[in-house]
């Protein structure tokens, strides 16, 4: 073949070439460029947490973000990876700084404490807050309990209705009761005056609302 020919050859294979490489470009650029902005996404944006309030008839008004919020009067008994797993933590998604204020809540009262892995666990009054892993709705309220970890607590803003004026307790009502008096007449003919019987003040106990109130 003479020098012509392969000159011929050459540029005839140098098309095909660069049309192949710019196929190739083109396909995976879109892919690159799609990875990238999940990548972005994921690690900047997020749903912001949302706290409310709902009415409870045996609590009353209480915190709740898809399931009602509790709060931890800590024993001496840490609260760390098998606590955490029935008692989750309220944690804020990447990106985001702070929980939204929903119906009933002041978003002054919320706020966040950093976690020991750089992760923002929302807080009510200064008060950090978990959810249980036993409720299963706003409707249910079983985190009330104290358990190896301390006092877990629903968080009330308002107690329930008609709990403002307690009512007494089973047995605590006192009859008073009115001394006897003498009929006998004294050796001077002078009849005692009656003793009045003391009268005891009774006693009443207020209902638990089974909850904290903020």
């Amino acid at each position: 073949m003479d020098n012509a020919q392969r000159r011929r050859s050459a540029g005839s294979r140098f098309p095909a070439l660069m049309a192949a490489a710019s196929l190739a470009l083109v396909g995976l650029s879109p892919s690159v460029l799609f990875v990238n902005a999940a990548s972005a996404a994921s690690t900047h944006m997020g749903k912001p947490i949302v706290i409310s309030t709902s009415e409870n008839p045996q609590v009353g008004m209480i915190l709740v973000s898809t399931r009602p919020l509790y709060t931890l009067r800590a024993s001496k008994t840490p609260c760390t990876a098998r606590c955490l797993k029935i008692w989750p933590e309220v944690l804020l998604p990447k990106g985001v700084s702070k929980a939204k204020a929903g119906h009933g809540v002041s978003a002054a009262k919320l706020g966040t404490v950093k976690r020991s892995n750089g992760a923002l666990q929302v807080t009510y009054s200064g008060k950090a807050l978990y959810w249980f892993s036993g409720d299963r709705g706003v409707g249910q309220v079983h985190g009330n309990v104290t358990d190896t970890w301390g006092r877990w607590s629903a968080v009330v803003t308002a107690k329930p209705a008609g709990s403002a004026a307690p009512q007494p307790t089973s047995g605590t009502a006192v009859t008073p009761t009115t001394a006897a008096t003498s009929t006998t007449p004294t050796s001077e003919g002078i009849m005692p005056a009656p003793t009045p019987a003391a009268t005891p003040t009774p006693t009443t106990t207020a209902p638990s609302s089974g909850g904290v109130a903020f």
